[in-house]
Parts: C-alpha cells; sequence; structure tokens
C-alpha cells in the first residue's frame, strides 16, 4: 500500500476523482504546510482541552458553529465516518424501530445498511432514468407524494440530490409536499457539499440550490469530495423542529468511532476556514477552470457531455466518446495512460468529478488528452463515417432491461438494447419488479450463475456508485447475473460477490 500510493504522487497525476482538494497545494497554497508537515504529532486522542466528539463544550464545538453559520442552517455535526454515518444515523433518528421509510431506490448502500440496523421497511420511489445514457436521474416530486398518500404511517423520506452524474431533484418541491404531510426529510447531498457556496458567494448560481436552503430537515455532505477535507469527513447540518436533536446525536454516537480522528476534524476546521476566509477566491478559480474545460470540450468533434438542464450540477462532467467507437472503459483507460485518472465509468459514460482543487493547468492536461485520444480514434475509423458532436445525439448507452419510467409501483417505459450491464442500477430497478421478501436469515453462497430466482441476502452493489443492484429481501433475476458479469469482465468492482464468484442468496430459495 505505502509503495502504491508514493508512486502515485510521485507520477503528477491529474486527479478528476474524489477527494476534492486535490493534494497538498490548495492547503500550501492558503497557508496551511507546516501543519502538513507535522500531522503525525497532531494525530491524539481526547487530552485536556481536546474537546469531545460527542460532548463538544470547546474547540470542537467551535468547529460545529462555524459550519452551522457557513450553511445558515441551525446545527452542524462533524462526522468522521463519512456521509454514510451521518446518513445511518439520520434514518435510525428519523424513523422509529421497525418503521416505515420512504426512499429512493437509487440511494447508497449506507441508506440500506439504516434500515437493517433499525429494522426499518423501505417504500421505493423510481428515479426518472436518463435513456440515452442509461443512467439514473432526478426523482419526481410527484413520486413522492403518491407514495406519502399509499404510506401515511411512513415517518421520514430520503433521497440524494445531486446523484453520482450529477443530476438533482426539485428538494424545494419535495421538501413541500414532505412537510404539508407532517414528515421528515432527510437529502443525502455527499455530492453536494459545493452547492450552498457557489450560491452563498454568488459565484455561479446556475448551479442547483442546496438542500439547505431548500428546506430539508437533515442534510449530510462529503465535504471530503468536492471541498478541502480529507476522505471519510462529513458534515451533517440539521434545522427546524421536526426532529429532536438529542435523540440525532445519540444515533450519532451509536455509529461513530469512539476514537475519533483529530486528523480528520482539523482538515474539516481547514476546510471551514478556507470558504470562510478565501469562499469566494477559491470558488472562482474554481469555475475559472470549469468554463475553460467546458468551453474546450465544446471543440472536440466526437465528443458528447450530458446536458442535465437546469438541475444539473456542472461541475461533474460526464461526457462519451462512443461516437468514435470509445466506451467508458476504454477511454477511462486511455486517460490513465496520459496521467489522467477519472472518477467512474458506467457503459459509454466516463464521469469525471471537478473539486475545490481543480486548476486551470487540470483542465489543460484533460483538453490536450482527449483531443489526441479523440483524434486517434477518428483515424481508425473507416473513411466517411460520421461522429456526433458535443450537445447532439450520437451513439446511447443502451440497457438491456426493462426499466421503471419513475411511476410509482408502475411498470413504465422500456428502454431496449443489447449492451448487458450497461447501466447496472436499471438492471436493479427492472429486477425488483415491486417485489419483497423477508430478508432471508438461513443463508448460503452459491455461485452467480446459478443464482437467478434465489431471494438476494446480502446486497449485491457495483462499487462506486455504491447504489445497489439487488438488496436483501429481493429476488436475483436473469437481467442481474448478467449485468453483474459484464460488469466484473470490464473490470468493475461488485461487492457482494465473493473473490470466487459467489453470492448469498436465502437457503430455502
Amino acid at each position: 500500500m505505502l509503495e502504491f500510493l508514493t508512486d502515485y504522487a510521485a507520477s503528477r497525476p491529474v486527479s478528476f476523482h474524489m477527494p476534492g482538494h486535490k493534494g497538498a497545494a490548495l492547503f500550501e497554497r492558503y497557508g496551511y504546510g507546516d501543519f502538513l508537515r507535522h500531522l503525525c504529532d497532531c494525530d491524539i486522542t481526547e487530552i485536556p482541552g481536546a474537546d469531545n466528539l460527542f460532548q463538544p463544550e470547546g474547540i470542537i464545538r467551535d468547529v460545529q458553529r462555524r459550519y452551522a453559520d457557513l450553511y445558515d442552517v441551525d446545527r452542524s455535526y462533524l462526522m468522521v465516518n463519512g456521509t454514510s454515518g451521518g446518513l445511518m444515523a439520520a434514518v435510525m433518528a428519523a424513523v422509529p424501530p421497525g418503521g416505515r421509510l420512504i426512499m429512493a431506490r437509487n440511494c447508497h448502500k449506507s441508506i440500506y445498511n439504516g434500515l437493517i440496523l433499525g429494522g426499518i421497511q423501505p417504500v421505493y420511489v423510481y428515479p426518472e432514468i436518463e435513456e440515452s445514457w442509461g443512467i439514473c436521474g432526478p426523482v419526481d416530486p410527484g413520486e413522492i407524494q403518491r407514495a406519502l398518500q399509499q404510506y401515511p404511517d411512513a415517518a421520514a423520506v430520503v433521497l440524494p440530490s445531486p446523484n453520482y452524474y450529477g443530476l438533482c431533484s426539485d428538494i424545494a418541491a419535495i421538501a413541500e409536499i414532505v412537510h404539508d404531510a407532517g414528515k421528515i426529510l432527510i437529502v443525502d447531498q455527499a455530492h453536494g457539499a459545493h452547492l450552498h457556496f457557489f450560491h452563498k458567494y454568488h459565484i455561479r448560481e446556475s448551479l442547483p440550490p442546496s438542500a439547505e436552503s431548500c428546506g430539508a430537515d437533515i442534510t449530510v455532505n462529503s465535504t471530503h469530495k468536492t471541498l478541502a477535507s480529507l476522505t471519510q469527513s462529513a458534515v451533517l447540518n440539521m434545522q427546524g423542529e421536526r426532529l429532536d436533536p438529542f435523540v440525532l446525536e445519540d444515533c450519532i454516537q451509536r455509529v461513530e468511532t469512539t476514537s475519533p480522528s483529530y486528523i480528520l476534524m482539523a482538515f474539516l476546521d481547514i476546510n471551514a476556514r478556507i470558504l470562510k476566509e478565501h469562499g469566494r477566491e477559491v470558488l472562482a478559480g474554481w469555475d475559472h477552470a470549469l468554463q475553460t474545460m467546458q468551453s474546450g470540450l465544446r471543440q472536440i468533434e466526437g465528443l458528447r457531455c450530458l446536458d442535465g438542464g437546469p438541475l444539473m450540477d456542472t461541475t461533474k462532467i460526464d461526457l462519451s466518446l462512443a461516437a468514435l467507437g470509445l466506451d467508458g472503459a476504454a477511454l477511462e483507460a486511455a486517460l490513465r495512460r496520459r496521467g489522467i485518472f477519472s472518477e467512474l465509468y458506467t457503459g459509454n459514460l466516463l464521469m469525471l468529478m471537478t473539486g475545490i482543487g481543480t486548476t486551470e493547468e487540470d483542465g489543460s492536461r484533460l483538453l490536450a488528452a482527449l483531443r489526441a485520444i479523440a483524434a486517434e480514434a477518428r483515424a481508425k475509423r473507416p473513411a466517411g463515417v460520421r461522429s456526433g458532436r458535443f450537445g447532439h445525439a450520437s451513439v446511447s448507452v443502451s440497457v438491456s432491461v426493462g426499466v421503471r419510467s419513475g411511476r410509482f409501483g408502475h411498470a413504465g417505459k422500456t428502454a431496449a438494447g443489447k449492451t448487458a450491464g450497461s447501466s447496472a442500477l436499471t438492471a436493479g430497478l427492472a429486477g425488483l419488479g415491486g417485489e419483497l421478501h423477508p430478508v432471508p436469515q438461513r443463508r448460503r453462497a452459491l455461485p452467480l450463475a446459478k443464482a437467478a430466482g434465489c431471494i438476494c441476502a446480502r446486497a449485491i452493489v457495483p462499487y462506486p456508485p455504491g447504489v445497489p443492484l439487488c438488496c436483501p429481501g429481493e429476488r436475483i433475476t436473469e437481467e442481474i447475473v448478467d449485468a453483474c458479469e459484464t460488469m466484473r469482465r470490464q473490470g468493475m468492482t461488485v461487492l457482494g460477490i465473493s473473490e470466487d464468484g459467489c453470492v448469498m442468496v436465502g437457503q430455502d430459495g
């Protein structure tokens, strides 16, 4: 591990993946170089004066208050096991044991872990599908309203916004619906910790508004993904009086370590200081780098970018060179050979994640690499074959299975094609079919190829993006098996499948 990390750092890579700080340069630029050189000396426990994360009365309380002021909320909590811990705590605090939770089916695996820990029953609502890309889009507010009408005993609603690809839901409309029903709204804003500040400092107000400004009761932010804290650090924001803060705090201490890292908390402090003291400057630099990149991308023949409309977080760059014969895996590999590391590929789509540490130089290297890759691909194409251009349809990501169109509880439009596994989540949506079974208590390992028709006993999760393809209690379908096999052949990581290719299913089928 040590050799891998030091070799990676020495290669001077261009990072278009999380974390958002992109390396030491950002911290050194704003005066934290000396702290970086003394990290090990600052690795402490709760000595006198160091405060206590679970009863903050001193320096930790000060950082939490700084975040509450930055995000314009009532309370903020430091999280040292990521947004995952915050979401599990929020779910358990908002929903009584055995109660119901209305949740988007494309929620992160941590929400499903919260269900298990709290003995909570899920009610799924389905996101729209961006069919030409084979990915999940927003959750329609009408779906939330129909679910609340059908399950009035549900205690809370949770959904991701933005999702992994930067597509946001209309949180303001959803919040109004949820609150009119007297319920609690939890938003997984792991990928949108920056949105509030682009508006707060009037940098790019065309971005979707933050969940905090739209009225969510609990919003959990992965500050490490796009801002300037270390991986595994996050901030949970709470506002309003619909949830007792003492209940939430009790649930947080259940899932957080009793030995919180002061290094992680110190970087949360640094992130807050940078945002407060230099926020307008650093975000303007990020935005300028983005504008330069986006302008350059438009000029590359055969390159297509996802245009998600007004609810698209354009700090994420979702692109495709499928018009030139390159799928996402091939494009990822071609960029990596040039020292540029991306975050995720799905079918024909490659996602590049920018962050607060992204520079104009990063963008220049990316554009040069993409121009070269596109030119090589065009040279290999038969004469007379035309390619698409940015902003126009080219080769679509096809999906091999039927998917829901977003209508609660009813089958919707179907996108058909031959590329099995090009969209893991849409395969999972199809596999659900609205059918849920008790989670098997007696389990057995079974080769994936023989698992179709069995009840899933351990979540099957492509990672990234971390959205379960099949959850415990759902039936494994042939489509899910095909999708998993395709992803594994493409080198993708699928959690829940053992090294020898087995999954956990119910003992009795």
